[in-house]
């Protein structure tokens, strides 16, 4: 993972200073880091018996796709509040500064189908909360989770400390 590891750009002082942003741009326009990446979430869940990949907006589409292509199983959109033209479910989460809405289609997740979430970046960990809890709410089994990168100090971990199992790729 080391290769992988060093694709990833370091952004000091982004978005604000004291701020080490990890920019995954630069491991998605390059093939082989994409294909590691997949590949690399691919294997996390190699022993997770599960029925779908639900990818929180935006980035958790950019891998979310391709895993579920690549392990046939079907994938289902997170999205913002407005996006899904169907009857969805909601969830309100906080943000740092302030508040979110994710919501899924009600007819996407099925009562006890087996979910596993994929996402860029496990930071707070509220975002997958809020999912997760969401597609408990619709009575599905969230049966784990990966991320491509992990940021230890902001103890996304913690709140996520419902879930067995949390797989991350790159830790920072």
């Amino acid at each position: 993972m080391e290769k992988l590891k060093n694709m990833v750009r370091n952004i000091p002082d982004f978005p604000t200073p004291g701020v080490m942003f990890r920019d995954i741009t630069t491991v998605l326009k390059d093939s082989e880091g994409l294909v590691l990446a997949v590949n690399a979430i691919a294997e996390s869940l190699a022993n997770i018996d599960f029925d779908l990949v639900v990818g929180p907006e935006s980035r958790g589409f950019i891998f979310g796709v391709p895993l579920a292509y690549k392990l046939q199983k079907g994938f289902v959109p997170a999205r913002k509040v407005g996006k899904l033209p169907a009857e969805t479910a909601k969830k309100s989460y906080a943000l740092e500064y302030g508040s979110a809405e994710i919501e899924i289609h009600k007819d996407a997740i099925n009562k006890g189908d087996k979910i596993v979430i994929v996402d860029d970046l496990l930071a707070t960990g509220g975002t997958a909360k809020a999912v997760a809890d969401l597609i408990t709410e619709l009575g599905a089994n969230v049966v784990a989770m990966s991320f491509l990168i992990e940021l230890e100090q902001l103890k996304g971990r913690e709140t996520l400390a419902d879930y067995n199992e949390i797989k991350t790729i790159l830790k920072y």
